[in-house]
């Protein structure tokens, strides 16, 4: 196992030199207290803490300020998508490494356009989970070998839209510059408006994420702010005519 370069920059969160300071989120204890004790020892990281589900991680993040948060997906209350999403607007300094059982598309594109740099399964080694967590603190994108191919198939299969959704949400979690969207929306509420377009309700949105109903609504809220409308048919028409949407 090499050990991080001591001169490597961190992410903003840690001076430079500094150990990367990793949160660690899972539900199942006996996997988080393994988790624990398994990254503690690996060099150049320091684990500064361990959340129990989605809405502890987001709580401990903010108290904690670590650089990246090593996150499950599947947990109660709040799940790592919508934890990940949500750090990603309130903490976009702070990155997030998935490491979870599940890796069907649903919820690697998921998990991407939340914002999540990393991806391993949980079969990974020591060394894999290393140097995704180094990696993902210094800016980079780490994917297990199987999501990589499953993006590149969605490229090759014609299902750019998500494949450019997550490939956008990640890139704005590593680059603070403008994103390129009308009226300053975010990849998110761009992915929102245009679920509305195609027919969805609050609820089929929330499905479809894998976040809550009530984050739906936050986003629905916040696109009227920034476009002026009043309606989700206003909202319809938004969408194709800044073409978010096309006719199925």
């Amino acid at each position: 196992m090499t050990p991080a370069d001591p001169a490597s920059p961190g992410t903003g969160t840690s001076p430079p030199g500094a150990p990367v300071r990793v949160l660690i989120a899972d539900d199942q204890k006996i996997v988080r207290e393994g988790l624990v004790s398994l990254i503690g020892l690996l060099p150049g990281i320091e684990v500064v803490g361990a959340a129990v589900d989605g809405d502890d991680a987001v709580r401990q993040a903010g108290e904690l300020s670590p650089d990246v948060v090593l996150m499950d997906l599947n947990m109660p209350r709040c799940n790592g998508v919508e934890a990940t999403e949500r750090l990603r607007d309130e903490q976009p300094e702070t990155r997030v490494v998935v490491l979870t059982t599940y890796s069907d598309d649903a919820w690697v594109f998921s998990a991407l356009q939340a914002g999540a740099l990393g991806f391993l399964t949980k079969d990974a080694g020591a060394d894999e989970i290393h140097r995704a967590i180094t990696a993902v603190a210094a800016g980079q994108a780490q994917l297990d070998p199987s999501v990589q191919r499953r993006l590149l198939d969605a490229l090759g299969s014609g299902r750019h839209f998500a494949v450019a959704q997550a490939a956008g949400a990640s890139g704005a979690a590593a680059d603070s510059g403008p994103a390129r969207l009308p009226d300053e929306l975010t990849p998110r509420e761009v992915e929102v408006l245009g679920h509305i377009a195609a027919g969805l309700s609050n609820t089929e949105i929330a499905a479809t994420l894998f976040v809550s109903e009530a984050t739906v609504k936050t986003h629905i809220n916040h696109i009227f702010t920034k476009t002026g409308l009043r309606d989700r048919a206003q909202l319809v028409g938004y969408a194709f005519r800044h073409g978010l949407a096309t006719p199925s």
